[in-house]
């Protein structure tokens, strides 16, 4: 199972933190274990790090309609979006 980090900017860190869209979405996909993480000299750069039960269904869903969505909702900032797959 690896470990994934994703990060990306937000329009309100706050909103991001409180937000319930990452369980929403990820879980079904079998993502477990989601931190979050917030730049302390930055505070709209932000960064999640889970445990990914299949890494190809996640990156499929990344596509998905749900995920964009979901992203919308958080207010990610999807050109931000970089995501790293524990080696």
């Amino acid at each position: 199972m690896p470990t994934v980090i994703a990060h990306h900017d937000v329009k309100d860190k706050d909103h991001w933190l409180a937000s319930p869209k990452r369980e929403e979405v990820f879980g079904p996909l079998g993502v477990t274990n989601i931190r979050t993480f917030v730049d302390p000299q930055n505070p709209t750069r932000v960064a999640v790090l889970m445990d990914v039960a299949d890494l190809d269904v996640l990156m499929a869903a990344m596509q998905s309609e749900a995920i964009a969505e979901a992203m919308a909702y958080d207010g990610v900032l999807g050109e931000t979006l970089v995501i790293l797959v524990e080696a």
